[in-house]
């Protein structure tokens, strides 16, 4: 069989512009297979730190932020809720603290970083079930008693927390609200999820 005739240079041509066609597709259907590995921004931000600010947060106010899915509470506390803190030590499973439910520099009466001790960062979720707690801050409401000072109570179950996020004897749930972690970047602005290292 006799070459004459074709024409190699338009051969060549065919050839590399079939080649730059295969190479340009199969980097096509990479791209997206390969991005489909990585996390969408969505689930990065889910469990990225939050900053909340805080400085318009007035004494016995909350605000409430979502880290990792869950609700997060930021309260400031009146002095009076301060000083409320410290008398109620024999009606509480945990007054000191000392379950893991918090990191170490909030292992205190006040489960608060103690430059900071009148805000409290609480993850809004029973101890018992999963129940979202609601803010009782009001003292002694007729449908939680006399002795109120303020707090949580889970309508699931009925269990009660105080300003501190410390459970109640004789109630559903087992353990005290959860601490997450946290610094201050200044001193109204809190970062959730993130403590330098200092847990």
């Amino acid at each position: 069989m006799s070459n004459d005739g074709v024409d190699n240079s338009r051969r060549r041509f065919l050839t590399a512009a079939t080649s730059v066609v295969g190479a340009v597709g199969t980097v096509g259907l990479a791209i997206p297979f390969v991005s489909s590995m990585n996390p969408s921004a969505r689930a990065k931000a889910a469990g990225a730190p939050v900053e909340v600010d805080i400085s318009k947060l007035e004494a016995g106010g909350l605000v409430t932020v979502e880290w990792r899915g869950k609700p997060v509470w930021v309260i400031r506390r009146t002095e009076e809720n301060m000083k409320d803190l410290q008398g109620l030590a024999d009606r509480l499973v945990d007054p000191k603290s000392e379950a893991t439910q918090q990191p170490t520099y909030a292992s205190n009466l006040y489960r608060a970083r103690t430059d900071t001790k009148d805000v409290v960062v609480l993850v809004g979720i029973c101890t018992h079930l999963g129940c979202s707690p609601k803010y009782r801050p009001e003292l002694a409401p007729a449908d939680l008693g006399a002795e109120w000072k303020g707090g949580f109570f889970c309508p699931c179950h009925g269990s009660k927390f105080d300003l501190a996020g410390r459970v109640f004897k004789g109630v559903p749930a087992p353990t005290n609200l959860v601490v997450p972690p946290h610094m201050y970047l200044s001193k109204s602005v809190i970062l959730i999820g993130e403590d330098g290292g200092k847990a």
